[in-house]
């Protein structure tokens, strides 16, 4: 099957390009950006929200960009079963237009952390997550001074009972601890899905981890979930 990606383009952004080159020259799809000012998704069949600081970061990390031309498309895509993948600023955004529950507030040393971490898979049950193993470990980069994650008890209740926290920052030995913690998370969270499972937001930045050269090569297994499950359709 043919498909295409999108991925967005905020003023600010600036991992566009490598989401952008991950797509076209590593799993090697058709993939076009999508300029904020928009209203047109150019019958893609999978949006990529990529990593940055759009608009700035002014007011709160994505609090602007939710207005934005193209997001309104966006949501209409995800309320339509579209796949939708928001990478750290685009975790921020998705979460900022209600796409996602909940909230991603100041680490909490105040700090930005730019850095290797591991994730566990927690759920193979969507389409970002099908090519993994549940309970697999896998080592991504993270780099934000925003992905402490934050919801209210009874939406936590509600992720863990549909299984949709989608990867829990663990320890190199797949153990959930507050060290292996780099942001305070709330239940080590560091990506969830919402309730069609079709959207994912997560802080790890698996487009800097889909080339060996990188570091590691993890990161390109959330792509080719996606591409399998569009080859599904």
């Amino acid at each position: 099957m043919q498909m295409k990606f999108g991925v967005l383009v905020f003023p600010g952004s600036n991992c566009d390009q490598d989401t952008y080159h991950v797509i076209s020259d590593v799993i090697e799809k058709p993939v076009t950006f999508l300029w904020h000012e928009s209203s047109d998704l150019e019958q893609c069949d999978a949006v990529l929200v990529p990593g940055g600081f759009a608009y700035g970061d002014y007011l709160r990390t994505g609090a602007i960009a939710h207005f934005a031309p193209i997001m309104q498309s966006v949501k209409r895509f995800a309320a339509s079963g579209g796949l939708v993948l928001g990478i750290c600023n685009g975790f921020q955004i998705l979460a900022e237009s209600g796409l996602l529950p909940g909230a991603l507030m100041r680490n909490a040393g105040l700090k930005y952390i730019c850095k290797q971490v591991y994730l566990r898979a927690e759920t193979t049950d969507s389409p970002f997550t099908n090519q993994l193993r549940e309970g697999e470990v896998l080592k991504i980069p993270i780099g934000h001074m925003e992905g402490n994650y934050f919801c209210d008890t009874a939406t936590l209740q509600q992720l863990e009972a549909q299984r949709r926290i989608a990867f829990r920052y663990v320890s190199a030995k797949g153990e959930v601890t507050l060290a292996a913690n780099p942001n305070g998370s709330l239940s080590n969270i560091a990506g969830i899905l919402n309730e069609g499972r079709n959207v994912l937001g997560m802080m790890p930045h698996p487009d800097r981890s889909s080339e060996a050269m990188l570091g590691s090569a993890d990161g390109l297994r959330i792509f080719q979930s996606m591409v399998s499950a569009l080859a599904m359709q």
